[in-house]
């Protein structure tokens, strides 16, 4: 999967914006507020990221599908990428950016975008009760 350095920097600033006018103690999950649009065979990043930032990477964090068995599209847990409990279709083609936990960016790498792939995912931090959806539109 190809990293996109432009898509990480205007997230980076764009977060920095967010948190800088961020009043309060408790730490919200951002996601997008439209739809995120993708074509079959790209690669993609669904973007979800706490304001403001904090370290998360000791923390379970969960990127799921409801209308999948098994759900789970991502799942890292004690600092673990839980390969074993993903949906076999995302197995090898869903990632993390960990070296942006630390930042409270826990955004969805995917690889190889599917027309299956269409679809709500929800983010979630169970240890913080915090979730985001983000609905995915692949095109042909």
């Amino acid at each position: 999967c190809v990293f996109n350095y432009i898509l990480k920097i205007k997230m980076s600033a764009r977060k920095r914006n967010f948190s800088a006018g961020f009043l309060g103690s408790q730490s919200r999950l951002i996601g997008p507020n439209q739809p995120i649009t993708a074509t079959a065979g790209e690669d993609i990043t669904l973007q979800c990221h706490l304001v403001p930032g904090e370290n998360v990477a000791a923390m379970t964090l969960e990127w799921t599908r409801p209308d999948l068995d098994p759900r789970f599209v991502f799942l890292w847990r004690a600092g673990q990428d839980l390969i074993n409990m993903k949906n076999p279709s995302y197995k090898g083609r869903s990632s993390l950016f960990t070296d942006e936990l630390k930042h409270g960016n826990i955004s969805l790498k995917l690889c190889k975008v599917k027309p299956a792939d269409e679809g709500r995912y929800r983010c979630h931090i169970p240890d913080k009760n915090e979730e985001a959806f983000i609905d995915l539109v692949v095109g042909k």
